[in-house]
C-alpha cells in the first residue's frame, strides 16, 4: 500500500468515526435523558486520560515538557477551555437543538472566522480566494438556515446560535494550539487539553444524576468515548504523516457525509432540497481553503487594511 494511500485511508477514516459519533450523539439525545454537559465531562475525561496515557508511554518527554514549562502550560489551558471544552459542549448542543448532519455542516464554517481573525490580527485584506469562501459560506448559510426565504428559519434560534458558536469554537480550536503544534506531538497536545477539560467537567459527574440508559445506549456512549473521539483523532492526526494537511482538510468532508447518511436512514432525519444546497455551499469552503485555485479564479487586488 503506498503512502499516499494509506494517508488517506486514514484521513478518511478519522472523519468517518467523527460522523458516526455524530449521529450516535443525535440519537441519545433524541431517546434518552442524556445530558449534555455530563456526556461531554465523560467523554473528554476518559478519552484524554486515556491519550495521555499513550502519550506518556510514546513521548514522555514531550508531556514533561508541555506540563512543566509555565508558557507551554498556560498555552495549553487556553487551548483546553476555550478550544477543547468550548468546541466539544458546543457541537453536541447543536446536535440537540438541530441534528447531527446540520450541527456537523455549521462546524465547517470555521475557516471564515479563520480567515477574518487572520485579516484582523495581520492587518490585512483576506486573499482574493478568502473573500470568494465567505461568501460562498454565508450564502450556504442563508439556505442552511432559511430554506431560501427572508422571512422565515428552519432551524430554531438555538440551534442556530450553537451552530454558529460551535464554528467559532472550532476556529479558537485550530488557531490556539499552533504554537504548541510546532514543538509538540499533535496527540500529546489534544491528550492533556482532553485531559484537562474533562477534570475541569468532573463536578458534573457528581452533580448531574447518571441518566438511565439501555444496553444499547451504554454502546454508543463507549463508542463516543473511545472510537468517536480517541481513535478518529488518532487515524485524522497520523494521516498528516503521509497525505498534505490540505487533502486532510478535503478528506474531512466524509464526517458530515456520514453523519447525514446515518441520520437520514437509521435515524429518519428529513433534509429538505435547500439544506443540502446550503451543506454542499459551506463544505465548498473548506475545499476552496485547500486547493490552489489561483491559476483559475482571478479576482482584483485587496490592499492592505489600514
Amino acid at each position: 500500500m503506498s503512502k499516499q494511500t494509506k494517508g488517506v485511508l486514514l484521513a478518511a477514516g478519522g472523519a468517518s468515526l467523527w460522523g458516526i459519533s455524530g449521529a450516535s450523539a443525535q440519537y441519545l439525545f433524541s431517546t434518552t435523558n442524556i445530558s449534555n454537559t455530563w456526556f461531554v465531562a465523560l467523554r473528554l475525561l476518559v478519552a484524554g486520560a486515556l491519550l495521555t496515557i499513550w502519550s506518556v508511554i510514546k513521548a514522555p518527554q514531550q508531556v514533561k515538557k508541555v506540563v512543566t514549562d509555565k508558557a507551554n502550560l498556560k498555552l495549553l489551558a487556553l487551548f483546553a477551555i476555550l478550544g477543547m471544552m468550548n468546541s466539544q459542549l458546543s457541537y453536541f448542543l447543536a446536535i440537540k437543538y438541530s441534528n447531527a448532519p446540520t450541527a456537523t455542516v455549521i462546524q465547517y464554517l470555521q475557516p471564515v472566522f479563520i480567515i477574518l481573525w487572520l485579516a484582523l490580527s495581520t492587518h490585512r485584506w483576506p486573499r482574493r480566494i478568502d473573500c470568494f469562501s465567505i461568501l460562498i459560506a454565508l450564502i450556504g448559510t442563508f439556505f442552511l438556515a432559511t430554506g431560501g426565504h427572508f422571512n422565515q428559519l428552519t432551524l430554531t434560534p438555538l440551534a442556530l446560535f450553537w451552530g454558529v458558536w460551535c464554528a467559532t469554537a472550532a476556529a479558537l480550536y485550530t488557531l490556539l494550539p499552533r504554537p504548541l503544534l510546532a514543538k509538540f506531538d499533535a496527540l500529546v497536545v489534544c491528550g492533556l487539553a482532553m485531559l484537562i477539560s474533562g477534570i475541569l467537567l468532573l463536578p458534573s459527574l457528581f452533580i448531574i444524576p447518571t441518566p438511565h440508559l439501555s444496553a444499547f445506549a451504554w454502546v454508543l456512549v463507549a463508542y463516543v468515548v473511545i472510537g468517536g473521539t480517541m481513535f478518529s483523532y488518532t487515524l485524522f492526526l497520523q494521516s498528516i504523516r503521509y497525505i498534505s494537511p490540505a487533502a486532510t482538510g478535503i478528506l474531512s468532508a466524509f464526517e458530515p457525509l456520514v453523519a447525514t447518511v446515518l441520520a437520514v436512514t437509521l435515524l429518519g432525519t428529513k433534509l429538505t432540497w435547500d439544506a443540502v444546497l446550503g451543506s454542499l455551499l459551506i463544505l465548498l469552503t473548506t475545499v476552496l481553503q485547500a486547493v490552489p485555485f489561483k491559476k483559475f479564479i482571478a479576482f482584483i487586488h485587496l490592499p492592505r487594511l489600514k
